[in-house]
């Protein structure tokens, strides 16, 4: 079945509609790659990371998902030729990363183990593009994204994957890289399209700012309108954020016969 075509308008309101049903903190985002850097550089509003800063892309995502700000992002703007940029496809990383010298000792106990790290990790192919960028959805500016992402507490996100498998169902399964997690979520969702749930890693939480509580999902556009539509009818149906608390020590049949009879 072909996939429905989802504009950058339809998903400015699927954002707000989701940020009030679900209470989330940080603005849901969009991110697209370019093969043409001008073509990205000419979105509306567009600003570039701070000139001779190497940041890693977390701390990249966070500044959009707090500031609000549409950053157009290249190679040059992340920890060169490392998995910063390598997971979007912006670079292949260096071999001190690819042969498991730069973790030997310090994620891993041997470089057996840090090499199958890099070798298993889900990247998006080095070669064709040239840059990324990453908006809020509310801007509309990416016309549409690539895939979308939103942070969320494991109360919201499991309540998402219900509303995902509210009129079709689906079994979600995803991976843990450990270390280096934004694979599994911009970098698995960018080179599959699939829908990527993530554990965000120590670096992600410390120079990303991610807060403890929060897990990642990354999902293309029409995914996103199911996710949120299915949410809207759940809500109808009782099923609200946040979690109307029953009790542990209480009969839950009266709870229960209000949903199911």
């Amino acid at each position: 079945m072909a996939k429905k075509k989802i504009s950058g308008e339809d998903l400015k309101g699927l954002a707000a509609d989701l940020t009030e049903l679900l209470r989330i903190r940080t603005l849901p985002i969009g991110m697209k790659l370019f093969e043409d850097k001008d073509e990205m550089m000419a979105i509306k509003g567009v600003r570039t990371p701070t000139p001779g800063d190497n940041f890693t892309m977390c701390q990249l995502v966070t500044q959009v998902r707090t500031a609000g700000t549409t950053l157009g992002i290249v190679h040059e703007n992340t920890r060169m030729f490392s998995n910063c940029g390598g997971v979007a496809g912006l670079n292949a990383p260096g071999e001190s990363y690819l042969s498991g010298e730069q973790m030997d000792g310090v994620w891993f106990d041997n470089r057996d183990a840090s090499k199958a790290h890099q070798d298993q990790m889900v990247r998006v192919p080095a070669g064709k593009y040239n840059g990324i960028a990453a908006s809020p959805l509310r801007m509309g500016r990416l016309d549409p994204p690539d895939i979308c992402l939103f942070y969320a507490s494991p109360g919201q996100m499991i309540l998402f994957f219900n509303g995902l498998q509210h009129s079709q169902y689906k079994r979600y399964e995803f991976s843990i890289t450990g270390e280096t997690a934004c694979s599994d979520s911009w970098g698995r969702a960018l080179a599959t399209g699939e829908t990527s749930l993530s554990l965000p890693c120590y670096a992600e939480r410390r120079y990303g700012g991610v807060a403890d509580d929060e897990l990642l999902m990354a999902c293309p556009p029409d995914e996103f309108q199911r996710g949120v539509e299915g949410l809207k009818a759940l809500y109808k149906n009782g099923f609200r954020y946040p979690y109307p608390s029953y009790g542990a020590f209480v009969d839950p049949a009266a709870g229960m016969a209000k949903s199911y009879g």
